[in-house]
C-alpha cells in the first residue's frame, strides 16, 4: 500500500487540486477589459479596482456565519473598490456586473486536470481519500460541484461548515473520525504552510506534503516532510521514489 503506515490522504482543494490563482487572474482580466472597453477606465484605474477588491476578499471571514450572502457581500466589495478609486457615488449596477463577470469566469476555469483525475482514481484503489478545504460553504461548494469532486473522495469537509477551519485541531479530528483512521495513518497534502502543513503536523498526521511551485520559503514554524512542485508528485512519494527535504 505504498508508504508504510499510510491509509488515508487528505487533500486541500485551492491551488492544490485546482488552479484557483490562475482562474482568478483570468477573471480579473475580464473585469478590467469590461471597465476599460465599456466604461472608459484607464489601465491604472482598472488595476487599482482589482487590487482593492482582492484586498477586501483577503479580509473576509465567513466562519460559521449564518445568513450571510457571499454574492451580495462581494458585490459590495466591488462597489467600494469602484468608489474608492474614482471618488464618485456608489455604482451598484456596475459593481454587480463586475462581480458576476468575475464569478462566472472563475467558475468556468475551475477544473481538475485529466492527469490529477487519473491520479485520484488510482490512489482511491489503495487509500481512503478526503477533501479538506477552507472557505465559506457557498463558495467552496460551488467549486466542488463544478469540478465534480464528489466522485473522487470518501468524504468532503468544508471549513466554513465547521466550528473551526484549518489549521485548528478540531477540523482535522473531524476528518479522522469520518474516515475511521488514526492521525498517524494520514498524509496531508496542500499548498498553504500555515493551514495545511502546520495544521497537519499539529494534528499528528504521519506525513505532510507541501505543494510549492513558486519556490517559496516555509515560514509556518512547521516543516513539511516533502516539498514538491505538483500534486502529481504524491504518487512518487507514496511509491517511496522521492527524497525528503
Amino acid at each position: 500500500m505504498g508508504e508504510a503506515g499510510i491509509q488515508a490522504l487528505l487533500f486541500d482543494l485551492d491551488n492544490t487540486l485546482i488552479d484557483t490563482s490562475g482562474a482568478s487572474r483570468r477573471a480579473e482580466t475580464q473585469v478590467k477589459d469590461l471597465l476599460k472597453s465599456q466604461y472608459g477606465y484607464e489601465e491604472s484605474a482598472a488595476n487599482l479596482i482589482i487590487e482593492k477588491f482582492n484586498a477586501k476578499l483577503q479580509m473576509e471571514n465567513f466562519d460559521c456565519v449564518t445568513g450571510v450572502n457571499v454574492d451580495e457581500e462581494r458585490v459590495l466589495h466591488f462597489e467600494a473598490a469602484l468608489q474608492e478609486t474614482n471618488g464618485l457615488n456608489a455604482d451598484h449596477d456596475l459593481a454587480t456586473k463586475c462581480y458576476l463577470l468575475w464569478k462566472t469566469t472563475r467558475l468556468q476555469h475551475f477544473r481538475i486536470s485529466e492527469e490529477v483525475k487519473s491520479m485520484l482514481k488510482t490512489l482511491h484503489q489503495s487509500y481512503k481519500l478526503l477533501l479538506l478545504t477552507n472557505g465559506s460553504s457557498q463558495v467552496q461548494r460551488e467549486k466542488i460541484n463544478v469540478c465534480d469532486c464528489q466522485q473522487y473522495f470518501d468524504a468532503i469537509v468544508v471549513g466554513g461548515e465547521q466550528q473551526e477551519q484549518k489549521p485548528a485541531l478540531s477540523i482535522f479530528q473531524k476528518c479522522f473520525q469520518l474516515l475511521g483512521v488514526k492521525p498517524e495513518a494520514c498524509m496531508m497534502i496542500g499548498d498553504n504552510p500555515e493551514t495545511d502543513i502546520k495544521g497537519g503536523v499539529n494534528a499528528g498526521v504521519r506525513t505532510t506534503v507541501w505543494i510549492n511551485n513558486a519556490n517559496l520559503k516555509c515560514e509556518a514554524g512547521a516543516m513539511p516532510d516533502y516539498t514538491v512542485k505538483s500534486v502529481l508528485e504524491v504518487m512518487d512519494i507514496l511509491g517511496k521514489n522521492s527524497s525528503k527535504v
